[in-house]
């Protein structure tokens, strides 16, 4: 089979995505955190030195690994220009109304003079199950098969779940003391993550956690 006859699917490395959890198709598993910023520069000097203590305690607590992914993009103001234009509706003086339309043109040429680039803090936290082997892949073969007991492969998911949860809390318990926020994904804002990362030239609005 040549790379040209290959599916889109054959080169994305993901089984599944199951409870906010990614299943590659290796049967490792990772959990994706959004991650707060915090303007390093604005910090006194006693600050920045407390966080970037506090990000070395972080560091050397870890006994596995993780993957810090920065996802730039260009501002989409499309909805506070749709916003804009009700308000503009909504007007009743002749006045208003011009000094609505007024600023949604300044608005709408700030932006595309200047450029402006949003940037989202993701944190990949991974787990590879001890039972996989390289010839022996439980996870995955459980979850592809429909003639499996659902019941193991339920259980079995969910003590891997399990360990990669504890994975998480101590991520989260790290990088709180350096004064950074996180908030899990669940499924739908996994899959829009991953839908922007294959489909760069998609412009959306930024993933939004409640």
């Amino acid at each position: 089979m040549t790379a040209s006859s290959k599916t889109t699917q054959e080169f994305v490395p993901i089984r599944e995505i199951r409870d906010g959890i990614v299943i590659l198709k290796d049967g490792s598993m990772r959990s994706i955190v959004l991650a707060s910023s915090l303007n390093f520069a604005l910090k006194s000097s006693d600050e920045q030195n407390s966080i970037i203590y506090q990000f070395q305690n972080f560091l050397n607590s870890l006994d596995f690994s993780v993957q810090i992914f920065i996802q730039s993009k260009r501002l989409d103001i499309r909805p506070y220009i749709a916003l804009l234009e009700e308000r503009y509706k909504e007007q009743v003086t002749e006045l208003m109304k011009i000094q609505t339309r007024e600023y949604i043109e300044f608005i709408k040429t700030f932006v595309e003079n200047s450029n402006i680039m949003t940037k989202s803090f993701f944190i990949v936290i991974p787990y590879l199950p001890a039972a996989l082997t390289a010839k022996k892949n439980p996870l995955s073969n459980m979850l592809g098969k429909g003639n499996v007991d659902k019941n193991a492969a339920n259980q079995e998911f969910g003590e891997y779940r399990s360990q990669l949860e504890q994975r998480v809390g101590v991520v989260e318990q790290g990088l709180v003391r350096c004064g950074i926020r996180l908030a899990e994904l669940g499924t739908e804002e996994v899959v829009e993550l991953y839908y922007k990362i294959f489909n760069p030239g998609e412009t959306e609005k930024p993933i939004q956690i409640n």
